[in-house]
Parts: structure tokens; C-alpha cells; sequence
């Protein structure tokens, strides 16, 4: 068996003790809970199970092994350090080539001896494409995927390793108890026009986000206010960016995600049971956006997604 196959075989065994797990819970409860509660448990385990198997997959955050930001010009790439992307890989040539930049455009030139492909066939000279412009132009190197992203104008070259020992290791999630009480009909006010938030991201970059509007939720005596981004204009729904009460000490210290849908009606449903880590929490090549100031709020959530164990820095 190859250690991708292995990766493959880990990924689906953790995906099954993980429901051997929960239905286990579930079926020594006592007392019985209420309906309701039965129900968002069954829909959040579930939406658990699923979100293992995204991180877990070949292309899940498990997989980052390498990001490296371009300059103009010629930026050489492989596993001798004396190159200007430098990966200590065994899956990566000693050069396999050099990614060219000329203003917004990327052209990679593969070493002769490089080894690296592009949709299974061995590459000569490429023009690739980057993430924003939807789907990225994806090199291979044995156990490695490379290609471009684009950060608030800025390039650079990010890197999957189907091997790596973060989703070989990968040691399950960990959460706060499902309960309803987490769970909102939130109000819904809507921005218009739509407005323009300033989002940095962990590396100190900043753009403009599109915010449609806000979601208004009570709790513990008083509302709550969280602004949305709408990431894509044929998005079917919204992206919102939180800290807590628990960022920090329970949960991860850059803040937590959570995807809600798109309002009907003036309202939305907002589960914080689902609120899940950004990438960030998991590697150390991600590019994860940070809460505005308006999304730090003075409440301890106790749902959700609480701090991974095998965080890069994290002991436990």
C-alpha cells in the first residue's frame, strides 16, 4: 500500500470512528433528550462527519506543506536550497523549475529533469492560471500539488503534500456539547447600498469584503450584532468571521467561521453549533482572515468548534 493509499484508508477510518463515536453517545444518553435536541444533534453530527472528510481529502487544509510569495522576474523552485522557493521535499527535483512572472502574468518553465506534470503529462513551459480566477492551474511533483494564489494583489506559489504528517497525524476534532440553546432565528438587517469592510488577514494584508448586512441574535439579556461577507456574488450563502469569549483559551485565539444561509424573509438561521476553525488553526500556509473589530463580542460561545490538538505551537 502507498502512503497516499494509507492517507486515503486513515482518512475513511477516522471518518467511520467518528460516527461509531457519536452514535455511541448518542444511544447512552440518559435521560432522554428532547426532540429538538435530537434532532440538531443528529443534523450537527452529521454536518461534523462531513467537515472531516473535507479536511482529510486530497485537496482538505490537512494537505498544505508550503507557501511561497513570488517576485517579479524569475523565481526558481525546488528541494536545493539554493533556489528561490526552496522546499525540502523528496518528492521535489532538486529543481524542477522556475515559475516567471511578468507583471499579473505566471508563466512556469520545468527543468527538463524536473519530473513535474500537469494534468499527467510532463510539462514544457505553462501559462497558469491563479485561484481568483476560479479554478487554479494544479502542477504535480509525485505526492505534491502546486499552484498559484492571489492575495489582495499579491502572488504566490501554495503547495499540497498528499504525504503530510498533519493529515497522516490527524488527530479528530474537538467540540463544545450540541445544545439548542446556541441555536437563533437571527434578525436579518440588510445594508443598503451594500457596504465595504475592511478584513485583515493573519499575514497583515487587507481587502474590502462585501457586507449585504448583519445578523441581530439575542442572548443572555441583550442583542448581538455580527456583519456578513458576501464572498461570491452567486454565493447561495453567508460568511461571517467571530470572536468570542473563548478565542483565546477555548477555542482558537484568531476567532472561528461559520456559513449561514441567505435571508428569507428578514431572517436567518444562525447555529453556532457549527461554528468551525479557520484554516489557520490547523497549518501554518494558510492566509485565514481575521474578525473585524464589530465581530469581537463580549460573549463567551460555548458551541462549536473548540482549539485543535494538533495545532501548529499547540500542547496538550
Amino acid at each position: 500500500m502507498t502512503r497516499t493509499a494509507f492517507a486515503r484508508d486513515a482518512a475513511s477510518g477516522l471518518v467511520a470512528a467518528l460516527l461509531a463515536l457519536l452514535s455511541s453517545a448518542a444511544a447512552t444518553s440518559t435521560p432522554p433528550d428532547s426532540p429538538a435536541l435530537q434532532a440538531e444533534r443528529a443534523r450537527v453530527n452529521q454536518w461534523r462527519v462531513q467537515r472531516v472528510e473535507s479536511l482529510t481529502s486530497d485537496s482538505g487544509w490537512l494537505t498544505l506543506a508550503g507557501l511561497f510569495w513570488l517576485k517579479d522576474g524569475g523565481n526558481s523552485f525546488g528541494r536545493d536550497p539554493g533556489n528561490s522557493l526552496a522546499l525540502d521535499n523528496p518528492a521535489l527535483a532538486r529543481t524542477a523549475g522556475s515559475f516567471d512572472v511578468t507583471g499579473r502574468q505566471v508563466r512556469f518553465i520545468a527543468d527538463p529533469q524536473g519530473g513535474v506534470t500537469y494534468g499527467g503529462r510532463p510539462v514544457g513551459t505553462l501559462d497558469l492560471k491563479s485561484d481568483a480566477a476560479g479554478e487554479p492551474t494544479v502542477l504535480e511533483s509525485g505526492t505534491l500539488r502546486f499552484f498559484l494564489i492571489e492575495r489582495t494583489g499579491n502572488l504566490g506559489v501554495r503547495v499540497r503534500d498528499l504525504n503530510n504528517p498533519r493529515r497522516l497525524g490527524f488527530r479528530g476534532l474537538a467540540y463544545f456539547p450540541v445544545s439548542t440553546g446556541w441555536v437563533f432565528n437571527a434578525r436579518f438587517v440588510p445594508y443598503e447600498p451594500a457596504r465595504h469592510i475592511r478584513i485583515v488577514n493573519i499575514l497583515g494584508m487587507v481587502e474590502e469584503d462585501v457586507s449585504p448586512g448583519a445578523l441581530v441574535f439575542r442572548r443572555d439579556g441583550r442583542e448581538w450584532r455580527l456583519d456578513t461577507v458576501l464572498e461570491q456574488p452567486d454565493d447561495t450563502d453567508l460568511f461571517v468571521m467571530f470572536a468570542d469569549g473563548t478565542s483565546g483559551h477555548e477555542t482558537y485565539g484568531g476567532g472561528r467561521f461559520l456559513r449561514v444561509p441567505l435571508p428569507t424573509g428578514g431572517s436567518v438561521a444562525l447555529d453556532f453549533n457549527e461554528a468551525y476553525n479557520p484554516p489557520c488553526a490547523l497549518n501554518d500556509f494558510a492566509t485565514c482572515p481575521l474578525p473585524p473589530p464589530q465581530n469581537r463580542l463580549q460573549l463567551r460561545i460555548e458551541a462549536g468548534e473548540k482549539t485543535y490538538a494538533g495545532a501548529p505551537g499547540h500542547h496538550s
